[in-house]
């Protein structure tokens, strides 16, 4: 997709015509503000003692969001608009970010404003790396949270030559080293409706918090579509469209080929831990991955927001017979069955089709499927296909998947 600019302004615009609905999809949303009444501006102008200028400022056009439902960005002539909506509170708003070229520039006293490109960032998420890899702005983050368990080789390196701030646990930063870094802005998830003690001490210091929640979303399409949210900040909205299109097309046309298939195997998934077994349910992004792939997932219609925590025996009882287990919590059958010897009791793994996301991890502790696989929807729903329906695909080389032996 092409992107257009504002008159006098280098930032990119989403490009389109005014209200076109293509594939059902709005390319480009006009946002006016509602006019303020002449009268009511001059009553409001008479009133002000401080001699505040009111205006008006409509924006010039929006970004095009077509699955994530967590964040929008506006185009205004001076600045762009970046809302993250609060996934607990309908129609509120966690942060609201003005994004300028020049920091002279007036906004809105309603968010943050932030100088972009931004020059440096810290981050407190593995999710968000390779969305900054892809967007070639991976130069940029000179802290983050537990980088000893990152799998990001550029970043590890850097981390061992002493190039990356080690911040801390991302629910325990480290005040001091982020003070001492003070990036352009620091990068974080939201847990929760509140805001925590964490948060508010960050704030309290001048650190410029932008949230990233990408891990809210419902689909894996949606989840990957954040790749637009960070490129606002980065001026890379064109590319980041580019990118989030190749991988749109490459998971619909993957997803094709199971659309008709005649058999779909029933999915157990996750594992038992400390006597609680984690079930993800209809509303988890992981859930619509095995039924995108062909899967029969007893829970997928469950609305429950989160995982289901249950016991032992509710999960037998429904899915001791279930034809394949994913995202098995062991690297091995004999871990698995060490960790409950109850679990040999699946069908799944009596036949021998169980299966992890651990291919890509190391002894540090470090998953790049919990890293780096949300910007690769296409490659993990080929993998989850290779698993549920080998013949589909016989000579594919799984990435983030592997069978247990």
């Amino acid at each position: 997709m092409k992107q257009k600019r504002a008159k006098g302004k280098k930032d990119e615009r989403a490009k389109g015509r005014r209200g076109e609905r293509i594939n059902g999809a709005l390319y480009l949303v006009p946002c006016p503000l509602f006019l303020v009444p002449l009268l009511f501006l001059f009553m409001l102008s008479s009133c002000n003692t401080q001699g505040d200028k009111v205006s008006v400022v409509q924006s010039d056009s929006s970004l095009l969001v077509k699955y994530a439902t967590g964040f929008a960005v506006s185009y205004f002539p001076d600045y762009k608009r970046v809302e993250v909506f609060n996934p607990w509170k309908k129609n509120a708003s966690l942060g609201i970010y003005y994004l300028v070229s020049d920091n002279s520039v007036e906004v809105p006293q309603d968010g943050i404003s932030l100088q972009v490109p931004l020059k440096t960032l810290g981050i407190t998420s593995c999710t968000h790396i390779e969305f900054l890899n892809l967007l070639g702005a991976l130069s940029t983050v000179k802290g983050a949270s537990t980088p000893d368990i990152i799998y990001n080789k550029t970043l590890q390196q850097a981390y061992q030559k002493g190039e990356l701030t080690h911040l801390g646990d991302a629910f325990k930063i480290d005040f001091e080293r982020l003070l001492l870094l003070h990036p352009d802005a620091l990068m974080i998830a939201s847990y929760g409706n509140q805001k925590d003690e964490n948060t508010r001490r960050l704030q309290s210091v001048g650190i410029k918090l932008v949230y990233n929640n990408e891990w809210t979303e419902e689909s894996l399409l949606a989840r990957a579509e954040w790749i637009k949210f960070i490129a606002a900040f980065y001026n890379k909205e064109s590319l980041a469209d580019s990118i989030f299109q190749t991988i749109e097309d490459n998971y619909i046309q993957i997803k094709t080929r199971v659309s008709q298939v005649a058999k779909k195997p029933s999915i157990i998934s996750g594992g038992s831990f400390k006597g609680t077994w984690y079930m993800p349910s209809g509303k988890v992004f992981i859930c619509k991955l095995y039924t995108d792939a062909g899967g029969d997932y007893f829970y997928a219609n469950d609305t429950t927001k989160g995982s289901l925590p249950l016991n032992f025996e509710t999960v037998l009882l429904h899915q001791q017979h279930a034809d394949v287990w994913l995202n098995a919590q062991a690297n091995s059958i004999a871990e698995l069955l060490a960790q409950d010897e109850r679990h040999e009791l699946f069908d799944a793994l009596k036949n021998k089709r169980v299966y992890s996301f651990n291919a890509r991890s190391n002894k540090r502790g470090a998953n790049d499927f919990w890293e780096g696989a949300v910007a690769h929807p296409d490659i993990i729903l080929s993998d989850v296909i290779w698993a549920l329906h080998p013949d589909l695909i016989p000579d594919y080389r799984p990435f983030y998947i592997k069978q247990l032996k």
